[in-house]
């Protein structure tokens, strides 16, 4: 030890007894606290949902009410509380007169504001969820509730004026509509698969529905992939409505705004809800429909544990709280289709000799050499004759300019000369580039026939525009994709290219849409390739006029193009159906994927008691991890997710090594 230690080494025993000393004092001080309040007179009870995401503890807890806290700890009320030597937040909810503790109980720490932001409907919803998703209920909550903003929840909620009357006539050519709306209207539960046909209005046929449901005097919840199409539905509920009558539930307008338009809805100043996947948990008073648009839309998935998709819960919601469901899309899931089959639900369609006058669409072959390959002679004269009429829209899977090079004599792939990497170029002007180093290739030269021309098998977005503006002198040409997202476009003859999903929507729809490189749309490797392909195409497709034209160049033999040629989703779903439930994949079987380390998922197989006729495939690598894929049959899904349950609850309790449990995942 040295010289200048000795000092330090001196104060510390009378450091270690000032903090004894302040730690005795504090514990006399929490005693004095604990024996001087008095318990509640009426129901002084609180089962309290601690925010605790820990699968062992995954079930209400016990507090005694203060007097002082009697009227303020309401049932969904957060409140803080004393859990494990540490204090969290919670949620009441329920108070009563009686415990099952043998104990004395704890009393409530403070209530942090008497708000009752949990609703019941969506406790209850948590549990379901949370049981089938074998999760916990406090990430269940938060993903339902926002986080407190003290300002908005000062504010009052101005309640909504008296519901307009409304004669929708958006639907006046869809089969069985005029029944469904019906049953709307006299406050019954009627439950559809909507497929939307080309040039439909589904913004305003939502709104429509919604009306319908308002008028009845009951609540209405819409959930739409993304901020675009939340917008289109906004618009169309003020066109209907008028303004006073919905929220928006996103989280563009920033935390404060959301707090409060979430406050509306929970204090019933607000009945009617449109948003993304979040607003799935929105607690709308009297509800008495919920609507899904586009459920393949894999913005959907929520991808936070414990990872539940917008249809199970709104579905759920509609059997819990008995309300009408309406599922819409241009495209049709394997799961809506089940949906039908089961005869959960109904169909809604055009007939289809409407549908035959809406839209006319062909695939043709990329090999004609009349124009070029990627652009044959048939989307060459959709396109020429369109921009005589109106705007026309090409889509194209990549964005940015050239996504990868080839050698033009030998057409090897071009490669870096430094890391080997690929290399692509990211606009006309710019040399080609390593996407693994971000070398610049200015003298490049082909390692296997020296050549030094470079070609684009892959063309983007830019390049796209770039050829079109040489192929039509004189016509705008407007892109969409990235950052760079155009909404809307007006009635001018314009070329708009766009990226898969940024499709803007023309002001009186697009006179032709021509869908190129289709072969990279296909190319994922994944269960639901074609199925998600069709869906993108349809989607563009749906964007046209009425009587507009519609050109994909790609194979036409394919399945997934031969249902676009003939506009027929329902039936390329019924086949993935039946294809799917030979091969036992979703939504025929359930299936339930566990990952992580190698050692962890051993222990995962051992402690499993999975249900008769379980299937386990796997373990398999995945980069740092490991995977096993688990199914069942259908019938078996709700023991599935059970054992999953009881699995989380054991490994929490023994403090395991953690591993990742994703029920039903969009992707395998």
């Amino acid at each position: 030890m040295t010289t200048h230690d000795a000092p330090e080494a001196d104060m510390l025993p009378g450091l270690r007894a000032a903090v004894d000393d302040a730690k005795a004092k504090a514990a006399a001080t929490r005693r004095r606290t604990a024996a001087s309040w008095e318990p509640a007179a009426v129901d002084p009870v609180a089962r309290v949902l601690v925010d605790i995401a820990l699968a062992h503890l995954d079930r209400p807890f016990d507090y005694a009410v203060p007097t002082g806290m009697a009227e303020t700890a309401v049932p969904g009320a957060r409140v803080k509380v004393r859990f494990a030597g540490q204090e969290v937040q919670g949620y009441v909810v329920e108070r009563g007169t009686e415990t099952d503790h043998t104990g004395s109980l704890q009393p409530l720490r403070r209530v942090v504001s008497a708000e009752p932001v949990l609703a019941p409907e969506i406790a209850e919803l948590s549990a379901t969820l949370a049981t089938r998703y074998a999760g916990a209920r406090s990430d269940i909550l938060r993903l339902a509730v926002p986080p407190r903003h003290a300002t908005a929840e000062k504010a009052t909620s101005t309640p909504a004026p008296a519901p307009p009357s409304v004669t929708p006539g958006a639907w006046d050519e869809v089969e069985h509509a005029g029944a469904f709306l019906r049953r709307l209207a006299s406050g019954e539960n009627p439950r559809a698969v909507w497929s939307a046909a080309p040039a439909d209005d589904w913004p305003r046929m939502v709104a429509e529905a919604v009306a319908t449901t308002y008028a009845a005097g009951r609540g209405a919840l819409v959930c739409v992939p993304d901020g675009r199409d939340v917008d289109r539905v906004d618009a169309a509920l003020t066109e209907v409505l008028g303004d006073g009558h919905h929220v928006c539930l996103t989280a563009d307008g920033g935390p404060a705004k959301r707090y409060r338009d979430f406050l509306a809805v929970s204090r019933g100043a607000r009945r009617v809800v449109v948003g993304t996947r979040s607003a799935a948990f929105a607690p709308v008073h009297d509800l008495g429909l919920v609507v899904l648009w586009d459920d393949g839309d894999d913005l959907h998935a929520e991808p936070r544990a414990p990872y539940p998709h917008t249809r199970e819960v709104l579905l759920a919601r509609a059997e819990q709280q008995a309300t009408a469901a309406l599922l819409g899309g241009v495209a049709r899931t394997p799961e809506a289709q089940q949906l039908l089959a089961s005869g959960w639900a109904h169909e809604l369609a055009v007939p289809r000799d409407v549908l035959r006058a809406r839209v006319r669409a062909e695939v043709v072959p990329a090999e004609d050499r009349q124009v070029g390959t990627r652009i044959p002679r048939t989307a060459y004269d959709a396109i020429r004759r369109g921009l005589e009429t109106g705007p026309v829209l090409v889509q194209t899977p990549r964005a940015g300019y050239a996504a990868s090079l080839a050698c033009d004599t030998c057409r090897a792939p071009a490669r870096c000369t430094v890391c080997t990497g690929p290399l692509a170029q990211p606009g006309p002007a710019v040399p080609p580039q390593c996407r693994w180093c971000g070398h610049a290739e200015r003298a490049w030269a082909c390692g296997s026939c020296g050549g030094r021309g470079l070609r684009a098998p892959v063309r983007g977005e830019a390049r796209t525009a770039e050829e079109l503006g040489r192929m039509f002198p004189g016509t705008t040409v407007r892109s969409s994709s990235g950052d760079r997202v155009l909404a809307r476009v007006g009635a001018a003859a314009d070329v708009v290219v766009a990226t898969v999903g940024a499709e803007p929507v023309a002001a009186e729809g697009y006179a032709a849409v021509v869908l190129l490189d289709t072969y990279l749309t296909l190319a994922r490797d994944d269960l639901r390739a074609s199925e998600e392909a069709l869906r993108r195409w349809l989607n563009a497709g749906a964007l046209v006029r009425r009587g507009g034209h519609v050109v994909a160049v790609g194979d036409p033999a394919h399945p997934a193009l031969q249902a676009l040629v003939r506009w027929d989703p329902a039936g390329f779903a019924r086949r993935e159906v039946e294809e799917r439930s030979q091969a036992h994949l979703p939504p025929a079987a359930r299936m339930a994927t566990v990952t992580g380390e190698l050692g962890a998922l051993d222990d995962v197989l051992h402690l499993l008691d999975l249900p008769e006729g379980a299937e386990v495939l796997g373990p398999v690598p995945l980069e740092d991890e490991h995977r096993v894929v688990l199914r069942v049959p259908r019938t078996s899904g709700a023991d599935l997710s059970a054992a999953l349950g009881d699995l989380q609850r054991v490994r929490s309790a023994r403090k395991l090594d953690p591993v990742r449990i994703q029920v039903d995942p969009l992707t395998i």
